[in-house]
């Protein structure tokens, strides 16, 4: 790997070196590397681009990296990826895909990604998107998230887009059996021009499940936004929608969070907020010493966390 790829790979997955445990790194198309563990296996599909990612029962405190690097324009990368947990297995799952691109072509990366999690499984899945590069060829990601929890199964997903990305439509579906739990945090930034679109539709349909999806924004400059998330309630269950936006120059910011209840016993709150940051906050930051810029980048960090 060069020096693009080290970076990109810091950036999207936090790594300095090779990980440990079981990975998979897939670089402009093509598998770079991947080591498979005793509990954690790896194996490319035969009838279509994507691996299958197969943990063992009972697998604790093991993880799993998969990043994706694009550093060629003109890439149109589709993978499909299958993640099977078996029961009472907790692991960690980082994702996520970086490109470079400093041509005039597109370059894009489309990730289906499909989660079969097992009774009483814990998963934590952390997906990060980032684009650099000075070519007018645009950086498109459009991750596909489907998730199906058995009984009283965790799933915590961590789904970020650092900066950089031009274009992109996010669309996840989540059915939770009896007692399952599904926490979404959805943390993005848009600049420039850019737009981004996230859909997600979480069915409820055992007893006693609950989830939580909460979508953190910031829009800068001419980008636009559109979030719609959905949490429908088949059962008795538990559910919160939350989508709070920062809004700045000439973007377009629109939330659009629905519940539906289909049981009598389902419990679903919604509520979503869009405005500009905090004069306040910007003075008593600027009293220290830092100009106005410097004082909005550490607000808009702050709420990105």
């Amino acid at each position: 790997m060069d020096k693009i790829d080290s970076q990109l790979l810091e950036s999207i997955a936090d790594l300095h070196e090779i990980p440990e445990g079981a990975y998979n790194i897939r670089k402009n198309g093509e598998g770079l590397s991947r080591r498979s563990t005793a509990n954690i296996e790896i194996v490319p599909k035969s009838d279509k681009p994507g691996i299958d990612i197969i943990v063992a029962p009972g697998t604790k405190n093991e993880s799993v990296h998969i990043p994706v690097i694009i550093t060629e324009a003109g890439i149109n990368d589709l993978v499909y990826n299958d993640f099977y947990i078996g029961e009472g297995a907790d692991v960690l799952i980082v994702a996520g895909c970086g490109i470079h691109n400093c041509g005039d072509q597109t370059s894009e990366h489309d990730g289906i990604h499909t989660f079969h999690i097992g009774k009483d499984a814990r998963i934590k899945y952390v997906e990060k998107h980032y684009g650099e590069g000075d070519g007018k060829g645009e950086r498109i990601l459009n991750p596909s998230t489907i998730v199906e929890q058995e009984e009283n199964s965790v799933c915590e997903m961590e789904m970020v887009q650092i900066k950089g990305v031009d274009s992109t439509v996010r669309d996840t579906k989540a059915s939770l059996a009896a007692g399952a739990k599904l926490i979404v945090t959805e943390r993005l930034l848009t600049h420039g021009n850019q737009h981004a679109r996230s859909d997600i539709d979480v069915y409820l349909n055992g007893e006693g499940s609950s989830a939580q999806i909460i979508s953190r924004s910031v829009a800068k400059n001419s980008s636009k936004q559109i979030f719609h998330p959905n949490a429908i309630g088949n059962a008795e269950c538990r559910a919160h929608v939350q989508c709070d936006s920062i809004i700045m120059d000439d973007a377009t910011v629109s939330s659009i969070p629905a519940i539906t209840a289909n049981s009598a016993d389902a419990q679903i709150v919604h509520e979503a907020a869009i405005g500009r940051i905090n004069n306040d906050q910007l003075i008593k930051l600027m009293t220290f010493g830092m100009s106005e810029e410097e004082a909005e980048e550490v607000i808009i960090q702050g709420f990105l966390k």
